[in-house]
C-alpha cells in the first residue's frame, strides 16, 4: 500500500486530528491521576496472583492440587496502564502516524484502533477479573488472551471485508465467541463466591463493574454491526471511528473511577 495521504476531505482529516490529540490528553491526565491516587493510599491496594500447581503430598501417596503465591498485582497502576496504552494509540494517530492513520480509515481500517485495543481492553478485563476473586495465573493469562483474540477478529473482520459488496461475518461470530469467555469465567467466579456459605460477599461495585462494562464491550460490538450494515450515520466509516472514540474513553473513565470509588479513594 502506498503512503499517500488517502481522500478524505481536508475538515474531516482535522477534526480527526482534534479528536485524537484531545483524547490522546483526556486519557493521559486519567492515567497520572489514577497512578497518583494509588500511591498516596498505603498500602498500595492488590489482588493475589497465585499459581496452581500438583503436588505429591507423601503421607497420602497421591498427587494433590496445591498454590503458592506468585505475586500481588497492584490494581492502581493496572489501570493507570491502560489509560497510558489508549493516550499513546491517540498521541500517535493524531501526529506521527497521521497520514498511515488516515490512509487506512479511507479503506475502512484502523489497525492501530485494534493494536490498542488487544492490549488496553484485556488489561481492563483482566481487572476486572481480579477484582470479581479470579487469582489463578493460568485463568488471567487465558482471559487476556482470549479477549486479545476478540480483539484480532475485529482486526481481521476489516481486512477480509475491504472492497467488498457482500460482507464476510465468520470473523466478527468467531470473535464474538472468544470474546464471550471472558465474561462466562467472571461471571461464574462471582456466582460461586455468592453461594458460597463461608465467603465474603462480593462488593457492590464489583457487581456495577462487571454489568457496567459488559454492556460497553457490547455496544463496541454493536458500533461494528451498525458499520457494516451501514445503518443510518454509520453508512459513514468516519462516523463509526469518532463513536468507538467516545466509547473507548467511556468505558474505561467508568471502570477507572468505579475502581477508585471502590478501593483506591485515600
Amino acid at each position: 500500500m502506498s503512503d499517500t495521504v488517502a481522500a478524505i476531505p481536508s475538515a474531516r482529516s482535522a477534526s480527526l486530528f482534534r479528536w485524537n490529540a484531545i483524547l490522546a490528553a483526556l486519557h493521559a491526565l486519567q492515567g497520572v491521576a489514577i497512578l497518583a491516587i494509588s500511591f498516596a493510599k498505603n498500602p498500595l491496594v492488590t489482588s493475589p496472583v497465585v499459581g496452581t500447581y500438583l503436588h505429591f503430598d507423601e503421607p497420602t501417596k497421591h498427587l494433590i492440587t496445591a498454590q503458592r503465591s506468585l505475586w500481588d498485582m497492584p490494581i492502581g497502576p493496572a489501570v493507570a496502564l491502560f489509560f497510558l496504552m489508549s493516550a499513546l494509540a491517540h498521541f500517535t494517530m493524531a501526529f506521527p502516524a497521521r497520514r498511515w492513520y488516515e490512509a487506512h480509515l479511507a479503506r475502512g481500517q484502523n489497525p492501530i484502533r485494534w493494536v490498542e485495543y488487544s492490549f488496553s481492553s484485556s488489561v481492563m478485563i483482566v481487572v476486572i477479573a481480579a477484582l470479581a476473586g479470579v487469582q489463578e495465573i493460568g485463568t488471567l493469562i487465558a482471559i487476556f488472551g482470549c479477549n486479545a483474540a476478540m480483539i484480532m477478529f475485529g482486526w481481521s473482520m476489516e481486512l477480509a471485508n475491504e472492497g467488498r459488496s457482500k460482507v464476510q461475518w465468520q470473523h466478527y461470530i468467531f470473535g464474538c465467541i472468544a470474546g464471550a469467555v471472558p465474561w462466562v469465567v467472571i461471571f461464574a467466579t462471582i456466582v460461586i463466591s455468592a453461594t458460597e456459605p463461608n465467603s465474603q460477599p462480593i462488593p457492590a461495585f464489583v457487581i456495577a463493574i462487571f454489568v457496567t462494562l459488559l454492556i460497553f464491550f457490547n455496544v463496541f460490538a454493536i458500533n461494528m454491526v451498525l458499520q457494516y450494515k451501514k445503518l443510518g450515520h454509520w453508512s459513514d466509516y468516519l462516523y463509526g471511528e469518532r463513536a468507538y472514540m467516545i466509547f473507548s474513553l467511556v468505558a474505561k473513565s467508568l471502570l477507572a473511577w468505579q475502581v477508585f470509588f471502590g478501593t483506591l479513594r485515600p
